[in-house]
């Protein structure tokens, strides 16, 4: 058995909450975590729309994180 091990370069990911401290606090964890792998943020886009059933918005966004650069 061999194993491989190889540097993650780009990694995105996906949240969403039905307010906006809750989508925070999920993408600020998941920055923390993402520390241990030595990537960081490389850009967030976000938007918020209207829960046609609860008549509430809700939001989402897509944070794209980048292995650190080191110098």
């Amino acid at each position: 058995m061999a194993f491989s091990f190889e540097m993650i370069e780009d990694k995105i990911e996906f949240f969403e909450a039905a307010s906006l401290s809750v989508l925070e606090k999920k993408i600020n964890e998941q920055i923390d975590h993402n520390k241990a792998l030595l990537l960081e943020v490389s850009s967030v886009s976000h938007q918020m729309c209207f829960d046609p059933d609860n008549k509430k918005p809700y939001y989402s966004a897509v944070v794209h994180f980048k292995l650190k650069k080191t110098r």
